[in-house]
């Protein structure tokens, strides 16, 4: 497993492409994950730490774990197929750990809602 930190959100040119970018940790390899307008948005919002009128999906998915005493321990992107990226979320709660399918730009916009930093 190669640790990688969130860089931000782009915009790809031409196409005008929303990408968020990591970049590993320990090197000079980055990651650029296309991903759609609004998880752009949802990622960038709480980046800047800019609220809503009303909660987004990742502000409610939050709640949820709050509530619920789970936390989110990491995010892992566990493969590309088909030039598509898939990831996985793991929640720890108690002594137990989940691991739950995510796509990656939901499981990044999770992540930076977190008080603690999360891994990718």
């Amino acid at each position: 497993m190669i640790p990688m930190s969130l860089v931000g959100v782009r915009v790809e040119v031409p196409t005008n492409q929303p990408i968020v970018l990591l970049r590993e940790n320990d090197g000079q390899r980055y990651l650029p994950i296309f991903i759609g307008s609004p998880e752009a948005s949802a990622i960038v919002y709480a980046l800047q730490g800019l609220g809503t009128p009303r909660p987004m999906t990742h502000d409610l998915f939050k709640s949820v774990l709050d509530e619920i005493g789970a936390r989110l321990s990491q995010v892992v992107i566990t493969e590309m197929r088909d030039s598509t990226f898939y990831a996985e979320i793991e929640l720890t709660r108690g002594d137990g750990t989940t691991r739950i399918s995510s796509r990656p730009p939901d499981a990044i916009a999770l992540a930076v809602r977190s008080a603690e930093p999360v891994p990718i």
